[in-house]
C-alpha cells in the first residue's frame, strides 16, 4: 500500500467530515442544547458542506433515566425530525449506539421509514462480537454501519488485528480509529492508520479518525490519518467534546482543499451560538489536567472530575496520577 495520498495542493473526493457536536459535545452539558441551537447547527452544517451530521445518542430507556438527560441523549424519530423534517439535503444524518447501552432491537425503524442515514456502533475491544451482532441487525434494516472502537490506544497489537479481521468478515461500511484518550501521537496514528487500512480495503471498508484533544494533537492526528488514506474525520465546532475536546471543525474546514467546504457558515454559528454557549458556563477544552492523563495514556475521568470541582492543583494531581500509574 503506498504511504501518502494526495498532497497538500490536492483534494480526495472520498473524505467525508462527520459533525459530532451534538453527541460529543453533549457530554458537557448533558445534551441540554436547545432545538433553536440544534437546527441552526444543520442549517450552518448544511452551508459548510458537512457530509455527515451526528445528532447524538440512540441510549436505552431502561437504563437511562429520560428526566436526567437532554433529548440528544436518546435521538428519537420524532426529535430528529422536529430539526431536519425528510432532511432534503446532501448531508447524512447519524447517531451513536453504545454496545451494551441500547436498545438495539426495539429502537431503531426499519430505514425506510427513518430519517436516520448511518449508525455508528461503539465499542470497546473485548466488545467486537456483541457490536457485530448489533452491525449485522443495523445492515438488514438498511442502514449504513461504522464501528468505533473505543481507547485503542489500550489495546495490544494482536488484540487490534484479531478485532480488524472480524470486522472485515462482517457488514459494516467504516472502521473507526478511536484516540478516545488523546494520547495518540501523528507517529503512532499514522502507523495504525495504515494498519486499519491495509484490512479494511481488502474488503472494500473505509476507515475513519475520532481525535481528542488532550495533548494539542486532535488535528495534527487527523490530518496525519488523513494523508495515509483515512476518510472518515470527526470533528466539533470550537472543539466541543468531552475533556479536552475534539478536533475542532474550522481547522479542518480551514484546511480541506475541496472547494464544497465552507468555513464562513461555520464562523457564523461560532459567534451567535458557541462563544455564548461557552460564556454560560460550560466547559471543554485542552488543560493540564487532561494533557496528564493523554501523557498516561487513560482514561480522563479523574482529569474531568478535577475540572468539576474548579481545582487548581496541577502538581498535586499530577502527583497522584503518578502514584496510581
Amino acid at each position: 500500500m503506498e504511504s501518502r495520498k494526495g498532497n497538500m495542493m490536492s483534494f480526495r473526493a472520498d473524505i467525508k467530515v462527520v459533525d459530532a457536536t451534538i453527541r460529543d459535545g453533549g457530554l458537557c452539558n448533558n445534551f441540554e442544547f436547545t432545538d433553536e441551537f440544534v437546527k441552526e447547527l444543520y442549517k450552518s452544517n448544511i452551508k459548510s458542506g458537512v457530509d455527515y451530521m451526528e445528532f447524538g445518542y440512540k441510549a436505552s430507556k431502561n437504563l437511562f433515566r429520560e428526566s436526567d438527560f437532554g433529548k440528544w441523549k436518546f435521538c428519537s424519530e420524532e426529535d430528529i425530525r422536529s430539526i431536519v423534517g425528510d432532511n432534503i439535503s446532501d448531508m447524512k444524518i447519524a447517531v451513536m449506539a453504545d454496545v451494551g447501552r441500547c436498545d438495539f432491537r426495539t429502537d431503531f425503524l426499519p430505514k425506510s421509514e427513518s430519517v436516520i442515514d448511518m449508525v455508528r456502533v461503539a465499542c470497546y475491544i473485548h466488545q467486537i462480537p456483541a457490536a457485530i451482532e448489533m452491525i449485522e441487525y443495523l445492515h438488514d434494516l438498511g442502514y449504513e454501519t461504522s464501528c468505533n472502537i473505543m481507547a485503542i490506544s489500550q489495546a495490544n497489537l494482536n488484540q487490534v488485528e484479531e478485532a480488524l479481521s472480524m470486522l472485515s468478515e462482517c457488514s459494516v461500511d467504516i472502521i473507526y480509529l478511536v484516540d478516545s484518550y488523546g494520547s495518540l501521537y501523528p507517529e503512532t496514528a499514522g502507523a495504525l492508520a495504515k494498519t486499519y487500512l491495509e484490512a479494511a480495503e481488502k474488503s472494500g471498508k473505509k476507515v475513519g479518525f475520532h481525535a481528542h484533544n488532550n495533548q494539542n494533537l486532535a488535528f495534527a492526528n487527523t490530518i496525519e490519518t488523513l494523508s495515509y488514506g483515512v476518510s472518515y474525520l470527526d470533528a466539533t465546532a470550537m472543539g466541543m467534546g468531552r475533556g479536552a475536546g475534539n478536533c475542532a471543525m474550522e481547522l479542518l474546514l480551514g484546511f480541506l482543499k475541496n472547494p464544497k467546504y465552507s468555513l464562513y457558515g461555520l464562523l457564523e454559528f461560532i459567534e451567535r451560538y458557541m462563544v455564548p454557549l461557552r460564556q454560560k458556563g460550560i466547559v471543554w477544552g485542552f488543560d493540564l489536567q487532561y494533557m496528564f492523563t493523554g501523557q498516561l495514556n487513560r482514561h480522563p475521568r479523574e482529569a474531568i472530575s478535577f475540572t468539576d470541582e474548579k481545582r487548581g492543583d496541577y502538581c498535586e494531581f499530577y502527583k497522584s496520577l503518578l502514584e496510581n500509574y
